[in-house]
C-alpha cells in the first residue's frame, strides 16, 4: 500500500466532485441519503482549498479520497454541548473514499492522519458529524472513541438529523 496524503489544490476539485458523486450514488443505493446534488459541492471544496484545509489521499498516482481538517465551526454546530472549549478543536468534514477503493482501511488511514495532525498542532479535540441513517459511519467513529453528543440538521441534505461526535485527544 503506497499511499500519500498531500494538501489539496483547486486542480483537485473536479476529481473530488467525481468521488463525492460516486460516494453519494453508492450511499443512495444502500438507502443512505446523506449526500446529494447540493452537497458536497464546488463551493465547499473551493473554500477548503482557500483555507488550506483540504487533504487528498493518493494511491498509485490517483486521488482516491479526501478529508477536510478545519478550524472553522459551522453555524449548525453552535447548539451542540461540546466536551471541550470551542477554540481548542478541529472539525472533520467531507471524509470520502471512492466506492471502488472502500473497505481497504483508507478511511482509517485518513482519520489517523487527521488525529495526528490535530495532536501535532496542539488541539484538544476533534469534532465531526455523520448522518443518523449511516450506521456504518457511526460504528466507524465510535470504534475510534468518538462520543455522540447531539443532533443537528442540514435541511438541504435531509429531513433526518446528523449526529455530532467529539473525541478528546
Amino acid at each position: 500500500m503506497s499511499l500519500q496524503i498531500r494538501t489539496g489544490t483547486s486542480k483537485d476539485i473536479d476529481t473530488l466532485l467525481n468521488i463525492a458523486k460516486a460516494c453519494a450514488k453508492h450511499m443512495i443505493h444502500n438507502g443512505i441519503f446523506q449526500w446529494n446534488e447540493n452537497y458536497p459541492n464546488r463551493k465547499a471544496f473551493s473554500t477548503d482549498v482557500a483555507r488550506n484545509e483540504l487533504y487528498v489521499l493518493i494511491e498509485a498516482s490517483q486521488i482516491i479520497g479526501c478529508v477536510v481538517i478545519s478550524t472553522f465551526m459551522d453555524e449548525e454546530y453552535k447548539t451542540v454541548n461540546w466536551l471541550s472549549p470551542d477554540n481548542t478543536s478541529v472539525y472533520i468534514h467531507r471524509l470520502a473514499i471512492h466506492p471502488e477503493a472502500q473497505g481497504k482501511g483508507y478511511a482509517q488511514y485518513l482519520m489517523q492522519f487527521a488525529e495526528t495532525h490535530a495532536i501535532e498542532n496542539n488541539y484538544r479535540s476533534i469534532r465531526l458529524d455523520t448522518f443518523s441513517k449511516n450506521l456504518r459511519n457511526q460504528k466507524f467513529y465510535e470504534l475510534r472513541n468518538y462520543k455522540k453528543l447531539g443532533n443537528i440538521y442540514f435541511p438541504k441534505q435531509s429531513v433526518y438529523p446528523f449526529y455530532c461526535y467529539e473525541r478528546i485527544l
